[in-house]
């Protein structure tokens, strides 16, 4: 009984740390003339998702994968918006949805069958990571290095560096195999 009442209390006080602190951060935007609602409003995306991914993989219940998958794919979501929201970059979005659909799907089914010990499933999400990233790669050199949609400019330097990247990892992919 004392332990369930301390874990209520603890939660209570999480809560009253992040209202004190998302405050705080208000105040200092109003009074700094900073802006600080792009740099929090995707972590209202974040936050739920790796919640919910955090929270799946609960021991009595055993429904929890399409939640686990569901809890990356929106965690996912929030850091692609993070990192747009900070840089500017929202034209990315023409590849990074791979980072989120096949990838982020794949992150959760890799997590669950770690957990729960299969093989499989473990197997079919380091696939659907693999598939993803390539595509995100693919994606990238043809919007960023052919087509310079960001205005980057990255020219032959951009492709130089991904020849060495498609070089290291065509290297290790032999050692990484079992």
């Amino acid at each position: 009984m004392a332990d369930e009442s301390f874990r209520g209390w603890l939660g209570r006080i999480w809560i009253i740390v992040i209202l004190i602190v998302l405050g705080f951060l208000g105040w200092l935007g109003q009074l700094l003339d900073v802006q600080f609602s792009h740099f929090v409003r995707p972590l209202f995306i974040f936050a739920p998702g790796a919640l919910l991914a955090f929270v799946a993989p609960r021991r009595d219940y055993t429904g929890e994968k399409p939640f686990l998958m569901l809890g990356s794919l929106i965690a996912m979501t929030g850091l692609l918006l993070y990192y747009q929201s900070l840089t500017g970059h929202r034209a990315t979005w023409v590849y990074t949805w791979t980072l989120i659909a096949p990838t982020a799907v794949g992150l959760g089914q890799w997590f669950y069958g770690k957990i729960y010990a299969l093989p499989g499933t473990v197997k079919t999400g380091k696939n659907l990571v693999r598939i993803g990233l390539i595509m995100f790669g693919v994606g990238f050199a043809f919007f960023e290095l052919l087509l310079n949609i960001s205005g980057f400019n990255l020219g032959f330097a951009g492709w130089g560096i991904f020849l060495i990247l498609l070089g290291i990892m065509t290297t290790i992919r032999p050692f990484s195999q079992k």
